[in-house]
Parts: structure tokens; sequence; C-alpha cells
């Protein structure tokens, strides 16, 4: 018959026994051991598209195509950036320029917008409120790509497909900002405060700008770099509604360079994985440079 191990007994402060059980501590390791595990493969996994791209992009076609994948082979990326931001007339930059103004006056536009509207949904009473906001939280349902082509034929009929305005306008409504703008409004801007500016006589557009934008600068900072990442990573929309290269982002000119040698016969492969690299640049200068909002943005649920 097996003999189990009894509990120890260890005496408190106060000469009481307390029963502990051995195998806790083990068990506590074990865990750790387990999600540092996790984690570690995890960030591999997110990580190992970016290090291929990194080592692809400085590499000649021949190396491309005749060496390991996953490490060095000489050291052409100085040249391969010459030529991207060379190649037809450095239309690249022009990619990039069109890229920041889409996605920055466009986020910037619409996290004003959202913050308004979840200012609104949250703090005002008013008939119908709660079917708005269900209208809001169902449209979580409607996938972007099917409001695609009812935009292309709306901009169509107005006369704003291959304009900039096809791109900025769909930027200003976003329901998930207008969502997560309403959750920050209930956690951060208390009745009492708005109640007290009434009353010396602020009127509801001074306590919207003056108050509660700056009360809000965090979950602000959140809404604009989630719209700013969402509209920098957009694809079918400009693809449907721009026409020509000159209004193109960065997505879609990459993706018309890796088409050409299929059009043409004309290997690009080189010049897109280098723009690939690039166009990773804006992003990770606005993660560093925001990190201080969008860390507290996400600890914001934690904290009481």
């Amino acid at each position: 018959m097996a003999v189990t191990e009894a509990p120890a007994e260890r005496p408190s402060a106060r000469g009481v026994r307390r029963i502990t059980r051995p195998d806790a501590a083990s068990r506590g390791r074990g865990g750790q051991r387990f999600l540092l595990v996790g984690l570690t493969l995890a960030s591999a996994y997110s990580l190992f598209p970016v290090w291929w791209l990194l080592v692809s992009a400085t590499k000649n076609r021949t190396a491309l195509y005749q060496s390991n994948g996953l490490w060095f082979s000489g050291w052409h990326l100085w040249d391969n950036v010459r030529e991207v931001f060379t190649y037809q007339d450095g239309i690249f930059l022009r990619w990039t320029a069109n890229s920041l103004l889409y996605a920055g006056v466009g986020s910037l536009g619409g996290t004003v917008v959202a913050l308004a509207a979840g200012y609104g949904l949250a703090r005002f009473d008013f008939p119908g409120r709660n079917v708005i906001f269900a209208c809001v939280v169902g449209s979580f349902l409607i996938p972007i790509a099917l409001l695609t082509l009812p935009l292309y034929l709306l901009f169509s009929s107005i006369g704003l497909v291959d304009t900039p305005w096809a791109m900025l306008i769909p930027c200003l409504i976003n329901p998930f900002s207008v969502y997560l703008a309403k959750v920050y409004t209930e956690a951060t801007i208390p009745y009492e405060l708005l109640e007290a500016a009434r009353l010396d006589g602020a009127g509801e557009l001074r306590i919207f700008v003056s108050i509660v934008l700056r009360m809000m600068t965090t979950g602000g900072a959140t809404v604009f770099l989630l719209a700013f990442v969402n509209t920098w990573n957009a694809f079918f929309l400009p693809l449907t509604v721009l026409r020509g290269k000159e209004n193109w982002t960065l997505n879609i000119g990459l993706y018309n360079w890796s088409g050409t040698r299929m059009e043409s016969g004309v290997d690009l492969t080189g010049l897109v994985l280098t723009g690939a690299l690039l166009s990773i640049v804006p992003m990770a200068v606005m993660m560093v440079a925001m990190r201080r909002y969008w860390r507290t943005g996400v600890t914001l649920g934690a904290l009481k």
C-alpha cells in the first residue's frame, strides 16, 4: 500500500500551527516555466517574419534566390535602399507621403469625432441613446470589405474617386473608436465635474474642449494609435478607390511592384522586400513616440 506524505506543519508568529503543502512552490515554479516557454515561442513566432524581411533586404538579386533565406549573404542594404528611393523617379517617397497623410490626418480627425461621440453617449441622456449605442456595437459585425463597394459607388457618384478624400472620409467614422471613447469617458469623466463647470457658466463646447479633451489624453492617444495602424495597413479600400499611381499608398504601390514580374518580366522582388522593411519604420517610430500613452491605456483597466 502506498504511503502518502502528510502536509508539513509550520509554526506561525502567534504559535498557531499552519498546514502548508510542500508541493505548492514546485507547482508555482512549473507554471512560471510553462508561461515563460509560451511567451518565448510567441515572441519567436512574431519576430520570425521581421527577421526574414531584414535578412532578405540586405541581399542582392542573386543571393536572394541562391542563399539561405534566414541568414545574411553579403551586405547590399544601402544599395537596395538607394534603388528603392530612385526607382521610377522616387515614387516610393510619394507613396510614403500619401500613407502618412491618410493615416495621420484621417486618424486625427477620426479620433476627435470618436471622442465627441463617445462623450455624448456616456454623459448625455437623450431619447434613443441605447439604440444608437446598440447600433455602434452591432456595426462591429460588418466586415469593412462589405462596405468598400458601396463607398466606391457613393464616391463615384459625387466625383471623389481617385482623390485623397476617398481615403480620408471613411477614416472619420470608426465604430470601435467610439466604443473605446465611451468606455474611457465613463471611467475618467465624473458627472460632478461637468455639473461644476456648468454652474460656473461654461458652455458645452468649452467643457468638451477645455476639460474633457484634456482629461482624455491617454484614451485619445490610444484611439489615435489604433486608428493609425488600421489605416496604415489598409489594402482593399485604397485598392478600390485609388487609381492613379500618384495617390497610391505604400501597400498598393508595393503590391503593384510585386505584380510587375508577371506582367513585364522585370523582377522587382528585392525592391518590394526593401520597401516593405522601410514601411515598418514609421510604425516603429509611432509606437516608440507614443509608448507612454498606449502603455497607460493598456493598464488602465487593471487599476482602481
